[in-house]
C-alpha cells in the first residue's frame, strides 16, 4: 500500500485506488466504546413491586389430628378406638369442616396390614382433606 518504485524515478506515481478504511475503524472503535460505556447503565435499574408494609400476622399452630392403626389393623382416631369405617369417614368428614383444616398424621404399626393403611389414605382423599402426612415411617428403613 505503499509507492511503487519502478525502474524511472521520473515517472509520475500510480494513483492508489484502495479505500483509506483508518477514519472507518476509528468511528467504529468509539461508537463501540460508547456502547461499552451506556450498556451498564441500563441494566443496573431493577423495579421491584414491594408489597405494601403490613403487620406479620399471628402465626397459629395447626391443629393435628393423629389416625393410628395398630397391628390388628384397629384405626384410632386421637387416642380413642373408632369402631367401623363409617365412623372413620364421619370423623375425616368434621375435620375437613374445620377451618383451618386440620392435619392429620396417620401412623401405622409396621405389622398393620397395608389394606387398612391405604384404606384411611383414600377414605382422607375422597372426603377432600389435603393435608395428609405419614408419621413414623423411619421403622420401615429395613
Amino acid at each position: 500500500m505503499g509507492m511503487s518504485m519502478g525502474s524511472n524515478p521520473n515517472a509520475e506515481p500510480e494513483v492508489m485506488m484502495d479505500i483509506n478504511t483508518t477514519p472507518l475503524i476509528d468511528v467504529m472503535l468509539v461508537l463501540l466504546i460508547m456502547l461499552i460505556i451506556t450498556i451498564p447503565m441500563q441494566l443496573h435499574a431493577v423495579n421491584l413491586d414491594m408489597p405494601a408494609a403490613a403487620p406479620p400476622t399471628k402465626k397459629v399452630d395447626p391443629v393435628v389430628m393423629k389416625v393410628d392403626i395398630d397391628a390388628a389393623g384397629v384405626i384410632f382416631w386421637n387416642g380413642a378406638a373408632v369402631e367401623n369405617r363409617a365412623a372413620l369417614d364421619l370423623l375425616l368428614t368434621q375435620s375437613k369442616a374445620m377451618e383451618p383444616q386440620p392435619e392429620l398424621h396417620i401412623k401405622s404399626n409396621a405389622k398393620a396390614k397395608y389394606e387398612v393403611v391405604a384404606g384411611v389414605l383414600a377414605s382422607a382423599q375422597r372426603i377432600g382433606l389435603t393435608k395428609l402426612g405419614i408419621v413414623g415411617s423411619e421403622q420401615f428403613a429395613n
